[in-house]
């Protein structure tokens, strides 16, 4: 029996959980046991606790409940929370989802004490170390033994950083094993888009027709503390809301911020205009199908322009690099940035033309069962 800890912490890890649990317990009961630790890096109960129920997620074993504070404070905290409990529980290995701090403070307390790290969503690069996102993405991967990447830019990008392809072990962090394993989000996308038929009543709530509305959504922290890119953000939408209903659920954090860094007539614009409806954070569910009933998606989350490509949805990226190159090559994503003018060009030409083809790139929707062999096999 395999015994493994996997650190959540953040919205988007706490929804790649629900995968590897879901295949452990389907699949890998008698195989693997997971012990589920929290950091409480995102502390709202709409940003954490629904998902645990919503997605049956076992609930944490252990909460850090470190809540938010400066890069440094915060993973500083977690660092020493995440060692404690690994000298205590002793697992075979702690796994490691995505690029935010949860995975940072977890990469350094493991190594340390020479506990083997599986990385998921590993060799994911925007080549923007101003971004902590890139940093953190950097440092767990070349600390990890088991590195799954998603993609086959993301293997490419592990090559050329030196890792090399091996087919037997042991494997270690001084030899570790990459692969290319499919994305474990569209193994959830696909799990939970009938669910989200089902239960979601958020299209009926905002009087949402399928197809004829945008889906939008600002969180990063270089567009909403900038006030010359939210401002361009903003009148883009503005501009496009005159065309087209747009539905916004806002971060909490950007809603505050939005006070802070735009006008009082920007604001009021914004407030005023029904064509733009800004929402309360929603579900997992209600984000799926928010996303698999749009016209078009807007965004600057990197979780959200692959879940628009699942859908086959046009997608305009406010951002000025993606780790997802594959989504924009096949021309299912524009990289638009914060400007005002392509983003309103992008969203003409997709109007006009929008992509016909979305090839299967994230994998066959089995990416979960296939990481719990590999750690059952190497670990």
């Amino acid at each position: 029996m395999k015994k493994i800890v996997s650190i959540i912490g953040a919205r988007p890890q706490i929804i790649k959980a629900a995968a590897l649990s879901r295949a452990i317990k389907n699949h890998f009961k008698e195989e693997i046991t997971e012990i589920i630790v929290h950091t409480g890096q995102h502390y709202d109960t709409n940003m954490s606790e629904v998902f645990f129920s919503e997605l049956s997620i076992p609930k944490p074993d252990y909460n850090l409940n470190v809540g938010s504070g400066k890069h440094g404070e915060q993973t500083a905290k977690m660092i020493s929370g995440i060692e404690e409990i690994l000298l205590e529980v002793k697992p075979d290995a702690l796994v490691l989802y995505g690029d935010t701090n949860s995975t940072l403070a977890g990469a350094i307390a493991a190594s340390k004490i020479h506990i083997p790290i599986v990385h998921i969503e590993a060799g994911l690069r925007s080549f923007n170390k101003k971004m902590p996102e890139e940093i953190n993405r950097i440092m767990c991967d070349h600390a990890s033994t088991l590195l799954f990447t998603p993609t086959s830019t993301g293997y490419q990008n592990l090559l050329n950083e030196g890792f090399k392809e091996l087919d037997n072990g042991p494997y270690s962090a001084d030899r570790p094993k990459i692969y290319h394993s499919g994305d474990v989000m569209y193994d959830n996308s696909l799990f939970f888009s009938e669910l989200a038929k089902k239960q979601s009543t958020v299209l009926a709530e905002h009087h949402l027709i399928v197809g004829e509305y945008i889906l939008g959504t600002i969180h990063r922290d270089h567009n909403t503390d900038d006030k010359n890119r939210l401002t361009s953000i903003f009148e883009a939408l503005l501009k496009i809301a005159r065309q087209r209903k747009i539905i916004l659920p806002l971060h909490p954090r950007t809603a505050k911020k939005m006070e802070e860094m735009l006008t009082k007539d920007t604001n009021t614009k914004i407030y005023n205009c029904k064509n733009l409806v800004l929402i309360d954070p929603v579900s997992f569910l209600d984000m799926v199908l928010l996303e698999e009933s749009a016209y078009m998606i807007i965004t600057d989350s990197g979780g959200v322009q692959k879940e628009s490509y699942f859908f086959k949805k046009p997608c305009i990226i406010l951002r000025p690099e993606t780790e997802w190159v594959e989504i924009v090559e096949q021309g299912g994503a524009h990289i638009c940035n914060a400007d005002k003018k392509k983003i309103l060009d992008s969203y003409a030409l997709f109007k006009e033309t929008p992509p016909s083809s979305f090839p299967e790139i994230f994998g066959n929707g089995k990416a979960a069962e296939y990481i719990c062999q590999e750690i059952i096999a190497h670990l």
